[in-house]
């Protein structure tokens, strides 16, 4: 390829199956796909490292957003 960079897709596959869960005390939202917590194969950050997607099997596992208060531009009680 010259010069292009080839681009991996991934699948949800189980969003009847999503289920989330705040962190208070540090700040993160967990967004799981699927019944159970998956190990994962691989995992890779946004350019500012704040999100982090876990990846198996070609799907993500789950989804974790690190300041959430921050980006959501929320209050948390």
């Amino acid at each position: 390829m010259s010069g292009e960079e080839k681009v991996k897709e991934y699948k949800i596959s189980d969003l009847d199956k999503i289920w989330m869960e705040y962190d208070r005390q540090n700040d993160i939202l967990y967004i799981n796909f699927g019944y159970d917590i998956e190990d994962a194969d691989e995992e890779f950050l946004s350019g500012d490292g704040d999100i982090v997607v876990r990846i198996k099997n070609r799907r993500v596992v789950s989804i974790m957003i690190m300041n959430f208060s921050d980006k959501a531009n929320i209050i948390v009680y």
